[in-house]
């Protein structure tokens, strides 16, 4: 049987929003949707709550605190990037996840690493406008609803002293399919060309755009819209106004150089095959990394960003290199070492029964919206998790995601016929998993690619 749903409560989210986490807590909060793997979220917890104690330190003490960088190395499908994606979701800080073999040295066509850090101010940025816009949000609905009912009321030629009324039918919805026109400003369309990709131009594209676009005469137009549609796009545009985009800005550098996460997986691919030269995604990406993770002054849109204090978090599956292999600079500035362990049978049994993420729970909350109710026995979610690690051995060890595979042949029939299933309940058990599953083992070929 699966166990029952969690959810983040008050007390939780009040020190996440405090910044009050214990080690323990933020290992507790990962334990919900990663089975195992106990040492890698210990070094995150620790590492997230060392941020917490630097800030708590004098000025002239904290700019001697570095964070510790971590190096998690383990196969694929064994939580790696589950506990980035969580760890993210919890804390208030911006969060990057980037792929290392998506950038080339400097000098060469493509993606500079610096473009990280540049993506980070990006979230942050967006972050806290959206933060600044629910405070505002309140405010700005009043403003576009006045403006709603004004429109209405110009539209249909009722007098004032019935606005009373008017505002009753609106707050009611008999309006929302009511078309008005509204004023809507148009957006210059500003598009900067060139011939070729060059390594910090997106930057220089992006500051050009922004230029043209402030010198361009702001124009607006009527447009015609359902009341509901129209409410929610002046609401929009009043939160815009209202916000203080200066203070934004001065917020989210401070975040980024201060809380900012990078999350930088398969760095092993950066390593270079033996016999081969150095690359420009190899070798050359990680000399470029070096300064970023050491500490340097990132040129942003938005100002000069220092990356002394910004967490930084790489992963591998270090399948055919050793971590010994990354070049020694680089080995020093990841100092924190976790390797996850591959999952066994008995994993699997736990991460189809226990997390708040189990596949087994995504398809039983599916299937509930066409009135389907299933059920998985004890003796399914053991044959289901045998199956994941008969094939993990025998072909390419994919870890959990293995799972996922298995459970879509088991369910397929059911979920093509639940329209048709209302009402009824479905009890899976091993000898159904097994009837499902066992036809495409015995073809050794098929299996390769299905499963």
């Amino acid at each position: 049987m699966l166990a029952p749903e969690q959810e983040l409560g008050e007390t939780e989210i009040k020190k996440v929003e405090q910044e009050e986490l214990t080690p323990r807590e933020i290992v507790s909060y990962l334990s919900r949707y990663i089975v195992g793997q106990d040492e890698a979220k210990k070094a995150i917890a620790i590492a997230l709550r060392n941020r917490i104690r630097r800030m708590k330190l004098p000025e002239h003490l904290r700019e001697e605190i570095t964070p510790k960088n971590i190096l998690m190395i383990g196969p694929t499908g064994v939580g790696k990037t589950e506990i980035a994606r969580r760890i993210s979701k919890l804390i208030d800080a911006p969060f990057i996840k980037v792929e290392a073999t998506k950038y080339t040295e400097v000098g060469y066509v493509g993606k500079d690493v610096e473009s990280i850090i540049r993506d980070l101010v990006n979230i942050a940025i967006t972050e806290e406008k959206s933060k600044a816009k629910r405070i505002m949000r309140r405010k700005a609905e009043k403003i576009a609803t006045e403006k709603v009912i004004n429109e209405i009321m110009i539209q249909k030629n009722i007098p004032p002293e019935r606005k009373g009324e008017v505002m009753q039918n609106f707050f009611e919805g008999k309006f929302d399919d009511e078309i008005i026109f509204v004023d809507v400003e148009e957006k210059p369309q500003i598009d900067i060309i060139t011939p070729i990709s060059v390594p910090g131009l997106e930057e220089i594209q992006d500051q050009l755009r922004t230029l043209f676009s402030s010198i361009a005469p702001k124009r607006t137009r009527k447009k015609a819209m359902k009341l509901k549609d129209a409410l929610k796009a002046i609401e929009e545009a009043e939160a815009e106004k209202m916000i203080n985009m200066e203070e934004i800005i001065r917020n989210a550098l401070w975040k980024v150089e201060n809380k900012g996460i990078v999350f930088i997986d398969e760095i092993d691919k950066l390593i270079n095959p033996k016999g081969h030269g150095p690359d420009v995604s190899g070798e050359g990406v990680q000399r470029d990394l070096l300064p970023i993770i050491e500490g340097t002054v990132v040129n942003t849109r938005y100002g000069s960003v220092r990356t002394d204090f910004i967490l930084f978090i790489a992963a591998g599956a270090f399948h055919v290199a050793s971590p010994s292999e990354l070049i020694p600079e680089l080995q020093g500035r990841l100092p924190i070492r976790v390797e996850l362990k591959p999952l066994t049978k008995e994993d699997f049994m736990r991460i189809l029964k226990l997390p708040e993420n189990s596949p087994l729970r995504h398809y039983q909350i599916l299937l509930k919206t066409e009135d389907v109710e299933v059920e998985f026995t004890d003796d399914a979610i053991e044959k289901i998790a045998e199956y994941a690690y008969k094939i993990n051995s025998s072909t390419e060890n994919i870890g959990a995601r293995r799972l996922h595979t298995i459970v879509e042949k088991v369910m397929e029939d059911i979920s093509f016929d639940a329209p048709y299933l209302k009402g009824q309940k479905i009890i899976i058990n091993a000898k159904y998993v097994q009837e499902k599953i066992e036809p495409i083992l015995k073809e050794e070929n098929l299996s390769k690619y299905i499963l």
